[in-house]
């Protein structure tokens, strides 16, 4: 029976899926963003993910640990130096898929994969957003209502002409 065994073999070997997960895991690394298939895009994050989390830790053993799967000290060095700082805080999901579309030739579903703390374009929405939102006081609206209320005083007396009309309905309702 197959329980517990629902990866995505992806039509590979295991040593050929190890290779293949390893390069694009270096290459994510170094890059910070790669283009490849949804499926792959998918094992890849699992693949990953523990990898990042493992190095928030930076000791000897868990760079081994990590140089064991990425076999590459250039990535390794990058994972510990400057990606550990950036997600030092976050508590998990550090990878981040978005859908492209499909191949012309096979029509696969293609997308990038990209590590999150990385996209500038993101995270200058999300600063605007945090400085545009402002609290404010029921004391403060208060003016505001009273100088919005000044011109409606000012302006032609359509709705008083329509108030006399709302009694005479509520008289006729009441009968």
């Amino acid at each position: 029976m197959r329980h517990n065994k629902k990866f995505n073999h992806l039509g590979r070997t295991k040593a050929h899926r190890d290779a293949m997960l390893s390069n694009m895991a270096t290459s994510l690394i170094l890059h910070k963003r790669i283009f490849t298939t949804l499926a792959k895009a998918k094992a890849l994050r699992m693949y990953v993910e523990p990898l990042i989390n493992r190095a928030k830790e930076d000791t000897t053993a868990s760079r081994r640990v990590v140089f064991r799967y990425l076999q590459s000290k250039e990535a390794v060095t990058e994972l510990f130096k400057e990606i550990s700082v950036k997600i030092a805080d976050r508590p998990g999901g550090y990878t981040r898929i978005l859908k492209t579309g499909n191949r012309l030739g096979d029509n696969a579903m293609t997308c990038f994969i990209e590590l999150v703390d990385y996209n500038e374009n993101m995270l200058k929405e999300k600063a605007a957003k945090k400085a545009t939102r402002t609290r404010r006081s029921r004391k403060s609206a208060a003016p505001a209502a009273a100088e919005a209320a000044a011109p409606a005083a000012e302006a032609p007396a359509t709705p008083a002409a329509e108030a006399p009309e709302a009694p005479a309905a509520e008289e006729k309702a009441a009968e």
